[in-house]
């Protein structure tokens, strides 16, 4: 029996003026009145143990529907494992965070144990609050084969954690561990999950009930490669199996593109798919629930704003579809329910189409058979909880008998119908790597992250959605300048959206051109042009005071911010503001409440629009307001999610309300549960004095979500917001390196020679001065950007002025860079000015390299007891001297002594906020830091000051960056000064050895050599760590190679020790994969002193096709002379053996068991 609701069609909303275009939107409702809900009758029912009943507050329907639902019987769990997604990488990020916290929400209230295995130390569901136990281990078939070993669990569920999760399920089953355990897989069963992701089961499937699929063939090799396309006919996609975030994927107009990138695919999967090239068709996605009863309900559904070509995940994407006339979208909706039945999904899962724009032939392009990407975007965009529901499933329940998490008086089982648009637009960071990284976008994704915006037109929500990417863009602008237009339109980049705004202001691009140029749907781009002309129209008033109202009102209305308005009639922000305001032109705030309107609603899910004439929400709590992350980059990622989701329990613990603003789909923080109020809004200085004024907040914090909040914390404080905890003119301070350095100097804390700089004479002469190298970085930025060491004059003005252009309000700071340093962390909590709590953190890599990218060991494993309290020492200084009430990070350098002289400390940075690792010091100390900091930042029950540092620990924990350089195609795998990682991963040892050996396996994709295998030596010899490393993987029997003559030679001459050198070809790519299988080459292990020069840089095409030939890269001498070291301890315990029933490895232990309590 399948339940259904009626789905609501969008009707045009039409504007006053005719050089507007029709908005087709979901008609907008206003509050109406709250509707009597049916008491329950005479007498309560209680449902029997394995009763399915209604979720209705009458006890008669209840008592019905029990004797007509489906008997179906629960499974009887009382323990059971999820397996997570490891580090956070390109494809699979911090969605999978999202829903594995939902899953484990869902399990607890179900009364059922927990054990989760998830390495990502920095995210929430990796919190004792959710699991009752978690193994910091990898996400890998021998690691969760030991967990299932120890803990013998009664179920498993393997779709919560990405394609990591579901690739190691499928072979846990191939080799009989879960019946041999007796283990269950709840939800989607194996099969359908194996059907799904083998990409010619899965056509044969489709076929067998007439589902139209693309034309494909399944091959293993480049041969078959090149065989399938001539029978199908170029231009062809190439699609990985058993991969996400298209990983491996690629077009191929000719058999030259094909062999390179099948050869490329086929090295990181076993299968490919050779198909139909169906590039400028419309994509669009169905998010499905399904039950064990067989209900079946579509939750949402999702249009692209690009053409099919571009990965969903690179894509503009709006829901619920605006471009689909009824019968298309029914046409896909029937046959999306058709495939999953078939399938036989129990749980969520998603259908991607592809659809014909001038005919109504439609291809499915793949069904994820888990939560995804899309899973996520879909549950904020309708407040339909997919993870929870899905998790219900699968311990069997049905959708009738969930209740409707919003409106609390419906089911689950029901359509969402939405009266507003979610526009999702992607975060790249290739400009990081810049020159190197191809930044047109296609098949296989590139982005890191990804933000949505709500509003009641596509206008509002988009221009909401890209001021959310970046604070430096204002709105729907020219900020990309092509130097080929036409190929920019055509082939897209990252910056095509812009390279849109530039046809459209600067050359005067019509619709009709811009579609032909683009494929993009007409509908899109005559509503991008509504934005085109409200800008002439703001441009054309010429002040801000001859901007009536009705001029206003649309402005805003096209998601016009405050200051885009200000750009355009060459006045200031304020200004406009204060002259909107005067004009009575502000906004409301409208509730997410899934059934537009039809139902009341009791979530506090909110956004702002000034679509509308009134609010949904009266303004009575004057709650404290917490400022979340926003979008995940390069240098901000899950950890401050993990730190803005604690804050907002702390407050609520301690009985206030709290507010969360935030605006990334892909957090817990944006869950509705998690805090009083959610706003899922912009971060900038307008809406958050919308909020606050409208709220009448008690207070904002500003220090729990990275970078973002701390831009605007000042201009809060200036315009009367009580902003808690640290003051500030103290952040101020701290960020502003001639104010820091005094602080510094006043309180005797010494510090690296430095300069603000303004000129290239000033820097030249600063740099002659301390002489070479020298560190250029800008203020008031994140993860290094722009950051860079210069070793030589040559290079000076190249870096300067990048640094200039990502910082331009402020000068560019020049440091004395001090080669072989060692770098410390130390993160802390002080209360007006005292410290409370410290942890001190080292580097295993040299500084050089920043902290985001670089290993991180706590306990540290070199520092003595006096260099233990001198850092301390060092921490009160600064913390009195700033005077502050909150958390706080500052990076230390030790430069080694000279004879019998003490060691110099210089502090280098210090930030006035949490830092990435405080969810790893809070966990591994077992002392949450983010607790001790909300209690600081309100002045509320202020702990007394422990010192957790002298407690000595029987285990040590190393945190381990997530790289993503398979994602990014020609960049140099080479650690710097700016951060390249996009995640992180930790794990626990008895010491630094079993710590890092488990840490480094936990990295996604990370494979150790083989016994006896090739490993692939280079870099610089003159590093001290080459001998070692050479000597100890000798003495284990592995075979040395190399490329260099120098290196040969160098090698050679050492004592034991044997190299041979081998033919390296350069540019050809298929050679040299045949080289490294030749020789069996396993590993690279790499040491150059700086970046490759060009492509064909020797050291560069070593690193680079280690990775893309997904072999284990070490690329640090530091960090390489440990893993050879753990290989040494690892290999005569069996370390690199396969999992083998009864022999579980020492680290297999949990969380709690390491640190000896649940915290």
């Amino acid at each position: 029996m399948s339940l259904f609701r009626p789905v609501l069609k969008p009707r045009p909303v039409r504007f006053p003026r005719r050089i507007l275009h029709s908005q087709r939107v979901a008609s907008i409702h206003t509050t109406r009145p709250a509707l009597a809900v049916a008491q329950a009758a005479v007498g309560d029912y209680t449902p029997e143990p394995d009763e399915h009943v209604l979720s209705s507050p009458s006890a008669l329907a209840r008592k019905l529907s029990a004797r007509v639902l489906p008997k179906l019987k629960r499974p009887d769990v009382r323990k059971v494992v999820i397996v997570g997604s490891g580090g956070l990488s390109i494809g699979q990020a911090g969605e999978f965070d999202y829903s594995g916290s939902q899953a484990l929400k869902a399990l607890k209230e179900e009364g059922v144990d927990a054990v989760l295995i998830n390495p990502n130390i920095a995210t929430w569901q990796t919190s004792h609050q959710l699991a009752s136990e978690v193994y910091f281990l990898p996400v890998t078939v021998d690691y969760v084969a030991y967990v299932l070993e120890k803990e013998r669990p009664d179920g498993v569920l393997l779709t919560f954690g990405g394609q990591s999760a579901l690739n190691v399920g499928i072979e846990l089953d191939k080799m009989g561990v879960l019946d041999r355990l007796g283990i269950k897989v709840l939800g989607t069963p194996i099969r359908t999950l194996e059907v799904s992701e083998d990409r010619e089961l899965f056509v044969q499937a489709l076929n067998e009930i007439d589902i139209p699929v693309a034309v494909s063939t399944a091959v293993t090799s480049v041969n078959d490669a090149l065989k399938a396309a001539e029978t199908i006919g170029y231009p062809v996609i190439l699609r990985s199996a058993f991969t996400l975030g298209g990983l491996g994927s690629g077009f191929a107009n000719d058999p030259d593109e094909l062999r390179d990138l099948s050869a490329k695919s086929l090295s990181l999967s076993p299968q490919v798919l050779i198909e139909r090239s169906m590039k400028g068709w419309k994509e669009l996605e169905y998010e499905v629930v399904r039950d064990g009863a067989d209900n079946t309900i579509i939750c949402c559904n999702m249009e692209n704003f690009d053409p099919l070509g571009t990965h969903t995940g690179d894509s503009i994407v709006v829901a619920p579809s605006q471009t689909l006339p009824d019968d298309e979208y029914h046409m896909l909706r029937t046959a999306a329910l058709k495939v999953i039945r078939h399938l036989g999904v129990v749980g969520e899962c998603n259908i991607q189409y592809a659809l014909n724009p001038d005919s109504k032939e439609y291809r499915v392009i793949e069904v994820n058979a888990r939560l995804s990407r899309s899973s996520a975007l879909a549950s904020k965009a309708t407040g339909y909880p997919l993870a929870y529901t899905a998790a219900k499933i699968a311990l069997g329940h049905t959708l009738p008998e969930l209740p409707n998490a919003v409106t609390k008086s419906t089911t689950a089982c029901f359509e969402p119908s939405l009266d507003y648009i979610v526009t999702k637009i992607p975060k790249w960071d290739l400009a990081k790597f810049s020159g190197q990284v191809d930044r047109k976008v296609g098949s296989a994704m590139k982005s890191v992250g990804e933000v949505m915006a709500i509003g009641r037109t596509f206008e509002e929500s988009l221009q909401k959605a890209i001021r959310q990417v970046d604070p430096r863009y204002a709105g729907f602008e020219a900020y990309h300048t092509p130097e080929d237009l036409d190929d920019a339109l055509t082939r897209p980049t990252d910056t095509r959206l812009f390279a849109i705004a530039y046809a459209m202001f600067k050359k005067a691009y019509t619709v009709d051109k811009l579609h032909d140029l683009t494929k993009i749907d007409k509908w899109f781009l005559y509503k991008i042009d509504n934005i085109v002309q409200t800008h002439h129209a703001l441009e054309e008033a010429g002040s801000v005071a001859s901007i009536d109202k009705d001029l206003m009102l649309r402005a805003k209305q096209m998601g016009f911010s405050d200051t885009q308005i200000a750009d355009l009639v060459s006045d200031k922000e304020d200004v406009v503001r204060a002259h909107r305001k005067s004009l009575g032109v502000t906004p409301f705030v409208k509730r997410i409440d899934t059934l537009a309107a039809e139902y009341p609603a009791t979530t506090n899910y909110l956004y702002t629009t000034y679509n509308a004439s009134t609010h949904d929400v009266e303004f009575d709590d004057q709650g404290t307001m917490v400022l979340g992350s926003g979008v995940y980059r390069i240098g901000s990622s899950v950890e401050f999610d993990w730190c803005a989701v604690t804050c907002a329990r702390k407050l609520r613990d301690m009985g206030r309300k709290t507010v969360m603003i935030n605006y990334n789909p892909e957090t817990v923080s944006t869950d509705f549960d998690e805090a009083d109020r959610l706003y899922f809004e912009e971060l900038g200085w307008e809406r958050v004095m919308d909020i606050y004024e409208l709220e009448q907040a008690e207070g904002v914090i500003v220090s729990v979500g990275g970078q973002l909040p701390q831009n605007i914390a000042l201009r809060l404080k200036q315009t009367g917001v009580n902003v808690l905890g640290t003051d500030p003119e103290q952040i101020d301070r701290a960020e502003d390196r001639h104010k820091f350095s005094a602080i510094l100097d006043g309180v005797g804390v010494d510090q690296p020679a430095w300069a603000e700089v303004t000129t290239l004479e000033e820097a030249k002469a600063f740099a002659n001065r301390v002489s070479y190298p020298v560190l250029i970085r800008p203020s008031y930025v994140l993860s290094g950007a722009a950051m860079n060491v210069v070793w030589e004059e040559a290079d000076l003005e190249y870096r300067l002025s990048a640094a200039a252009a990502v910082s331009p309000n402020h000068p560019v700071v020049m440091t004395k860079f001090i080669d072989n340093a060692q770098e410390i962390d130390v993160d802390g909590v002080a209360y007006k000015g005292q410290l409370l709590v410290h942890a001190i953190s080292e580097h295993v890599e040299n500084a050089g390299v920043h902290s985001g990218d670089a290993t991180l060991v706590l306990p540290p494993f070199t520092l003595d007891a006096r260099d233990m309290a001198r850092l301390k020492e060092i921490a009160q200084k600064v913390a009195k001297a700033l005077d502050i009430s909150g958390p706080f990070n500052m990076q230390i350098i030790k430069k080694p002594a000279e004879g019998n002289e003490e060691s110099e400390l210089k502090v280098i940075e210090c930030n006035l906020r949490a830092s990435r690792s405080f969810p790893f010091v809070s966990k591994v100390l077992g002392h949450n830091f983010i607790d001790t900091a909300t209690a600081a930042i309100t002045g509320v029950n202020v702990p007394e000051p422990v010192d957790i540092m002298a407690t000595k620990k029987d285990y040590t924990s190393i945190k381990v960056a997530q790289f993503s350089w398979t994602r990014l195609g020609g960049a140099d795998p080479y650690l710097g000064v700016e951060m390249a990682s996009t995640g992180e991963v930790a794990s626990f040892g008895r010491d630094v050895h079993e710590a890092y050996w488990a840490s480094l396996q936990s990295t996604t994709g990370f494979k150790l050599p083989a016994k006896g295998s090739g490993v692939l030596v280079g870099g610089d010899i003159t590093k001290p760590e080459m001998k070692t490393i050479a000597k100890i993987l000798i003495d284990l029997g592995f075979k040395l190679y190399c490329s260099s003559t120098t290196v040969e030679d160098f090698l050679n001459g050492l004592p034991y020790v044997g190299v041979k050198k081998i033919f390296f070809p350069l540019r050809d790519k298929r050679k040299l994969r045949q080289v490294f299988d030749e020789y069996d080459i396993q590993c690279v292990i790499n040491l150059a002193k700086s970046r490759g020069k060009d492509a064909s840089d020797e050291d560069y095409v070593a690193r680079r096709n280690a990775v893309d030939f997904g072999l284990p890269l070490l690329n640090n001498a530091r960090t390489a002379q440990l893993f050879v070291e753990s290989l040494e301890r690892k290999m005569p315990q069996g370390g690199l053996r396969k999992y083998s029933e009864g022999r579980i490895p020492a680290e297999v232990r949990s969380w709690r068991e390491f640190v000896g309590a649940r915290v």
